[in-house]
C-alpha cells in the first residue's frame, strides 16, 4: 500500500486528488493538508510513518520557500512530487535540485498523477514534459540527472552510512546499492564532475541540493567503502 500525502493550499484540488487516489489500487491518503508544517506537526502528533509520496504544490500561501519545503520533506523521509501549473520554470528547477522527484503539471490528466505517484513510490525516476520543461537551457542542473533511488542512495551513503546499511535502509540487496554508486559515480564523471571517494561524493550530494548538511566527520568519510 503506497501511502500518499496531499499538500496543496487550494481545498479543491485536494478533494480532488483525494478521491484519485481513494479509487486507485494499493494507494492511501495518509494526509491532506495545506502546509508543510501542518504535516510536520500531524506527524509528530499521530507517531505515524512518514508518507512514501507527498504530492506538494510549488507556492504554498504560508510564504515558505520551495527549497524548505521540499527539503524538510525528502529529509523527514518522503520522495515528492511537484504538483504545479509549471509556468515558473526556474522555480520548479529550485525544486528539482532541492531533491523533488519530479513535476507533474495541474493541467495533466488525474490518471497521470497517480501513474506518477506509483513510479516515485517503486524509486524510479519520473521523466516526463514537464521534467524535460524544468531542465531544459539549464545545463548546470541537467547534468545531475541522478533517479529518485540513486539520489536516496547517494544521500544515506554520503551522510556516512557503510554501503550494507544504506542497502538494509533503504530494502535493496547490498549488490543493489553498490551498483547504483558505480551508476552515480558513472554520470559525475560524464559530465566532469568526477566523485572516486567518498569524501567526492559527499561534496557532490551537498553541491547537488541531495543532502543539506554531513552528519559525519571528513574522518568516517574516509574509512567509508
Amino acid at each position: 500500500m503506497t501511502r500518499v500525502a496531499l499538500i496543496d493550499d487550494h481545498e479543491s484540488v485536494r478533494l480532488g486528488l483525494e478521491a484519485a487516489c481513494a479509487r486507485a489500487d494499493a494507494m492511501s491518503v495518509a494526509f491532506s493538508g495545506s502546509t508543510v508544517t501542518e504535516y510536520v506537526d500531524w506527524r509528530a502528533f499521530s507517531r505515524q510513518a512518514p508518507a512514501d509520496v507527498v504530492v506538494l504544490d510549488l507556492t504554498l500561501g504560508d510564504g515558505t520557500t520551495v527549497t524548505e519545503n521540499v527539503r524538510r520533506l525528502v529529509l523527514d523521509g518522503s520522495s515528492v512530487i511537484i504538483h504545479s501549473v509549471a509556468d515558473r520554470p526556474a522555480a520548479v528547477r529550485e525544486a528539482l535540485a532541492a531533491g523533488a522527484a519530479g513535476v507533474v503539471s495541474k493541467s495533466s490528466p488525474i490518471g497521470d498523477v497517480i501513474a506518477a505517484v506509483r513510479t516515485v513510490a517503486r524509486g524510479e525516476p519520473l521523466n516526463n514534459v514537464e521534467w524535460a520543461s524544468a531542465v531544459e537551457g539549464d545545463r548546470a542542473f541537467a547534468d545531475a540527472q541522478l533517479s529518485a533511488r540513486e539520489r536516496d542512495v547517494l544521500r544515506l551513503y554520503a551522510a556516512g552510512l557503510p554501503l550494507k546499511v544504506v542497502a538494509d535502509r533503504l530494502g535493496v540487496a547490498y549488490s543493489t546499492a553498490k551498483e547504483n554508486i558505480t551508476r552515480i559515480r558513472v554520470k559525475y564523471v560524464e559530465v566532469g564532475r568526477p566523485a572516486p571517494t567518498k569524501i567526492d561524493l559527499l561534496h557532490r550530494a551537498v553541491e547537488d541540493g541531495i543532502l543539506v548538511e554531513p552528519s559525519a566527520d571528513p574522518g568516517d568519510m574516509t574509512r567509508g567503502r
